[in-house]
C-alpha cells in the first residue's frame, strides 16, 4: 500500500478548522488559532488539560489530513536516552567484532569505525523526527510529558531549540525540516519555563454541550439521536460535581458506543448503573452516582430535554 503523499499546512484559521473538522475533530477557534499559528511559525505546540479531552488525538487528526508520519514519544517516569532518543544494537556489534577478528582484521581503528555505523544504530523516536525530508516533516508527539523528570524535560531543551541530536561515535545530526511538534501534559506536575518558552501554548478545556454533542455524532454516527443528546447531557453535569476523575470526551464517546451496542434508544437509572464502569474508573466516584446522584441527574437530564422540545 502506498505512502499518503505529504500535504501543505493550512494557509489560514478556516482552512486548520476545515481540516480538523475533515477528520471529526471537532475544535474551537481558538485551538485552531494556535495550531495554524504553530505549523506556520514552525514552533511546538505545547497542550495543557484534563486527561481525556482530545490533546494527543490533535497530533493523529494532524499526522493523517496532513500525510505525514507520525512518531510518537510516550512518556513515562525513568524515560532515558536510550529509550527515547537512540542506542546501539550491541549485540549486532559484537558479532561483528568476532567475524572481523576470525577474519585476521587487526586494525582497531576500522573495526570501531564498521561497528559504530548507521548500520547498527537504533533510532529511537526523537531521532526518528529528524530525520524528514523538507516537506514531509513527520509530526512528533511528545505524550504526557509531565511524567517525566526534570533531567529529561532539559535534554528536550536542544531538541526543541535547534531540532539536533549529538551521537558521540557519529556526530551531530540536524533536521533537513523541524518536525511539527506537539506536546501533551495531564498537569500532574508543572513544567519548567524554559521549554514551554520555546512552544505556543494552549489549555484544551471540555467542550460546551453542543460541541460534545457534534462530537458524538461524528464519533458514534449509528447512535440514537435522542440517546447523544441524553448521554452529552448527563457526562456535562457529571463534571460539576465534586468526583475524583471526572469523565473526560473519549468516556462520553465510549459510552454513546457502549449503549448503541446495547440497543439502547434512551437513558434509563438501570442502564446508568449497569454501564456505569464505561465512563467512571474509581470505586468512590461509582458509589457516589449509584447512591442517588446518579438518578437526581438523569431526572435532571429528562427534564430539560422535555422542556427543550
Amino acid at each position: 500500500m502506498a505512502e499518503p503523499k505529504p500535504r501543505p499546512v493550512p494557509q489560514s484559521i478556516d482552512e486548520t478548522l476545515a481540516l480538523l473538522a475533515s477528520a471529526d475533530y471537532v475544535a474551537d477557534r481558538a485551538l485552531a488559532t494556535v495550531l495554524y499559528l504553530s505549523l506556520r511559525m514552525k514552533r511546538p505546540l505545547f497542550l495543557e488539560g484534563e486527561a481525556g479531552v482530545g490533546k494527543t488525538e490533535i497530533a493523529k487528526v494532524l499526522a493523517s489530513s496532513l500525510g505525514r508520519r507520525l512518531i510518537r514519544l510516550q512518556c513515562y517516569e525513568g524515560l532515558d536516552v536510550s529509550s527515547a532518543v537512540y542506542e546501539w544494537n550491541y549485540a549486532a556489534q559484537m558479532i561483528e567484532i568476532r567475524m572481523d577478528e576470525a577474519a585476521g582484521q587487526t586494525d582497531r581503528d576500522l573495526m570501531e569505525k564498521n561497528v559504530f555505523s548507521e548500520k547498527y544504530l537504533i533510532r529511537r523516536p526523537v531521532l526518528e523526527a529528524l530525520t524528514g525530508l523538507p516537506g514531509e516533516a513527520p509530526v512528533f508527539l511528545i505524550d504526557e510529558l509531565d511524567r517525566t523528570d526534570e533531567a529529561f524535560e532539559a535534554f528536550l531543551l536542544e531538541i526543541l531549540s535547534d531540532f539536533q541530536v549529538t551521537v558521540p561515535e557519529l556526530g551531530t545530526i540536524r533536521a533537513a525540516e523541524p518536525p511539527i511538534v506537539i506536546i501533551t501534559t495531564n498537569r500532574t506536575r508543572e513544567i519548567h519555563d524554559a521549554l514551554k518558552r520555546r512552544c505556543l501554548y494552549h489549555w484544551v478545556d471540555y467542550p460546551t454541550a453542543e460541541r460534545e454533542l457534534e462530537i458524538v455524532r461524528r464519533k458514534v454516527p449509528q447512535a440514537n439521536a435522542r440517546l447523544s443528546a441524553e448521554v452529552v447531557r448527563f457526562i456535562q453535569k457529571l463534571r460539576e460535581i465534586d468526583l475524583f476523575k471526572v469523565p473526560g470526551v473519549a468516556e462520553t464517546i465510549d459510552w454513546a458506543g457502549a449503549l448503541t451496542e446495547l440497543d439502547k434508544v434512551a437513558l434509563d437509572p438501570e442502564t446508568v448503573s449497569d454501564t456505569i464502569g464505561v465512563i467512571l474508573k474509581y470505586q468512590d466516584d461509582i458509589a457516589r452516582i449509584e447512591q442517588g446522584e446518579g438518578r437526581r441527574i438523569l431526572k435532571e437530564v429528562k427534564a430539560e430535554l422535555a422542556a427543550a422540545e
